[in-house]
């Protein structure tokens, strides 16, 4: 499978209360947290390029944006309706990243999309199969599509993906943007 058979779904409608509200759009380096993660994607050439938005969220240039309904819907929400939108166009699979996450380099999504066999395949922490955790960014071939439509509440699809392949992420890489601490932490790492 090619990345013209996969949609990108970035979720990028959390409400980042731990953050203290509008972390999409807190500056990192520069420019939007959001940006670092989505900028670098839509140079993949994906079938769809589909961000599930909230009302803070910033512009992302070059995405299709679904706004998340009803606004401050647990994460469950964003995922139908971005897996739903990918299917209408066609998608086989799915790419779900997260906005939050900005420091996941491009070649370790290029990586995941050559070595993804239609079924499911996770990024994780470690390469232990033992003590690894799977985490976005992740794929789902189409046949996921319905059980990644009926999550409920505000968890991702991490039981989908607990014995999926699992490609290590850099030691970095995996930060997300919760607190304020986050932010701080990834301006340093950009600044190495």
């Amino acid at each position: 499978m090619n990345a013209a058979d996969i949609a990108l779904v970035l979720l990028a409608a959390g409400r980042g209360e731990r953050f203290g509200g509008g972390k999409l759009a807190a500056l990192l380096a520069g420019k939007p947290v959001a940006r670092h993660c989505a900028d670098p994607l839509r140079a993949i050439a994906f079938r769809a390029h589909l961000a599930v938005v909230g009302p803070d969220t910033p512009p992302l240039p070059g995405y299709d944006t679904i706004l998340l309904d009803p606004p401050g819907a647990p994460q469950s929400r964003s995922l139908a309706l971005g897996v739903a939108a990918a299917e209408a166009r066609g998608a086989q699979a799915v790419l779900i990243a997260l906005a939050d996450m900005p420091l996941v380099p491009p070649e370790h999504v290029l990586t995941m999309i050559a070595r993804f066999d239609g079924d499911r395949l996770a990024s994780s922490t470690s390469d232990s199969t033992a003590s690894r955790t799977a985490l976005p960014p992740a794929l789902f071939g189409a046949r996921h599509f319905s059980a990644l439509c009926a999550l409920t509440g505000d968890r991702g699809a991490g039981a989908l993906l607990r014995d999926a392949p699992a490609l290590p992420l850099p030691g970095h890489a995996a930060l997300d943007i919760d607190r304020i601490e986050d932010l701080a932490r990834a301006t340093r790492l950009l600044a190495r």
